[in-house]
């Protein structure tokens, strides 16, 4: 249909330039109307089936050159009906037939030498790919084109490049998750080692350190396998209305005894029950890393603050703690897998380094955001849509550290 119009347009410019330029007779405009007509036919059919028959050849030189001869054709077949039959004798006709033999054989070269550097870059863009599908992801084509295949070499860079960041992604992923694997089996088959052999000081105590193993090992297996869950989109959360407030206390009552064995104390802050548009496990789930990060970087005497807001449509989840807060250069990478502080792979405040990974994948998940803001301490701040508040006759603000009354939080 598109070749059929630009046909049409063909058409309609050239009647329209012959009636400026010459003012025919009505035999003339008939017959050069046909004329003009068939060139239009012949142009929207050979648009229509050359694009076709081209792809089946092994070079773009050929296809260029043979599109570029069909359409010279074209042209001079129309030349040659106008000039036979208005314009010119037979002498003339003959001497423009030897002009449009030189011409076809100079177009016909042309369009072969003009290919050349097409068809360069393209067997570069083949060969970048070959390279690509068998894992080399070390070079780059640097195009200097600003025409499509210019455009094709950027975004086939571009891809190198995110496919070679994947690939050191993949790397250094399975090189955290052996080593966090590593250290707990390591520990625990010495364990086991001193209790066979009968060279342990304190069998229970050994029991005691091989649970303690058993259980980093049991959650860094949960925390790998909800990720992997969360990239392949099986994870899809839930739009419920949940109680925000009821979330954070329970949470908080969970982490409680952790945090006891640090002296840190936990303290929920909330003007009013708040509402957000969400999926209960993916919220408390997110407060869980948040606050179990916040308490493993908290000195003793300090405190955890979860302090929750709304407004705008939007509701405001604070997890502040007073230790030594996130360094500038780790902001940049905190939401990234394994990332630690100074990238130490072994921590005296222990985690495997999924935890903000994991908070960042399961709010965006609902539709919210997450970061880290600047301030003394660290502080983590996420949203999520929602904002539904509950009458003040419905809550007793919390602020401290002791729990809700579950049996009104439930009523609601």
């Amino acid at each position: 249909m598109r070749a059929f119009a630009w046909g049409m347009a063909a058409l309609l410019v050239g009647l329209a330039l012959l009636e400026i330029s010459m003012q025919p007779t009505w035999p003339e405009r008939i017959e050069l109307g046909l004329i003009f007509l068939l060139m239009a036919v012949a142009m929207a059919g050979a648009a229509h089936w050359l694009p076709g028959v081209a792809r089946r050849y092994r070079s773009i030189r050929i296809t260029v050159a043979v599109l570029s001869l069909a359409a010279f054709l074209i042209v001079v077949m129309g030349a040659i009906a106008v000039g036979n039959r208005m314009f010119l004798s037979s002498h003339d006709l003959t001497l423009l037939l030897v002009v449009i033999a030189f011409g076809m054989v100079s177009a016909v070269g042309f369009a072969v030498a003009v290919s050349g550097p097409l068809t360069k870059d393209l067997d570069r863009l083949s060969t970048s790919a070959d390279l690509v599908a068998n894992g080399d992801l070390d070079h780059e084509l640097a195009i200097d084109r600003k025409d499509e295949i210019g455009r094709l070499s950027v975004s086939l860079d571009r891809m190198v490049h995110q496919l070679d960041d994947a690939e050191a992604a993949r790397r250094d992923f399975f090189a955290a998750v052996g080593h966090d694997l590593r250290t707990p089996i390591s520990s625990i088959q010495a364990a086991v080692e001193s209790i066979r052999d009968g060279i342990a000081d304190d069998p229970q105590a050994m029991l005691v350190t091989i649970e303690q193993d058993i259980n980093v090992l049991r959650n860094l297996v949960e925390d790998v396998f909800l990720l992997a869950r969360l990239d392949s989109g099986v994870v899809v959360p839930n739009e419920d209305i949940v109680d925000v407030t009821e979330i954070a206390d329970e949470t908080l009552e969970i982490l409680r005894p952790l945090a006891a064995k640090q002296s840190v104390d936990l303290r929920l802050v909330s003007p009013t029950r708040i509402l957000a548009t969400a999926d209960a496990f993916a919220v408390g789930r997110t407060l869980r890393n948040l606050v179990d990060n916040g308490v493993r970087h908290s000195p003793p005497g300090s405190t955890v603050t979860v302090r929750l807001t709304g407004s705008d449509g939007r509701v405001r989840v604070e997890v502040r703690d007073q230790g030594p807060g996130f360094e500038p250069e780790f902001v940049s990478i905190a939401f990234e897998r394994f990332s630690r502080p100074e990238q130490a792979r072994a921590k005296a405040s222990g985690g495997s380094g999924l935890g903000l990974a994991i908070a960042k994948s399961l709010v965006e998940a609902m539709a919210g955001s997450i970061w880290i803001e600047s301030t003394k301490g660290g502080l983590v701040v996420f949203e999520l849509p929602g904002n539904h508040h509950a009458t003040s006759s419905e809550f007793t603000p919390v602020i401290g550290v002791s729990s809700l009354n579950k049996t009104s939080t439930r009523a609601l």
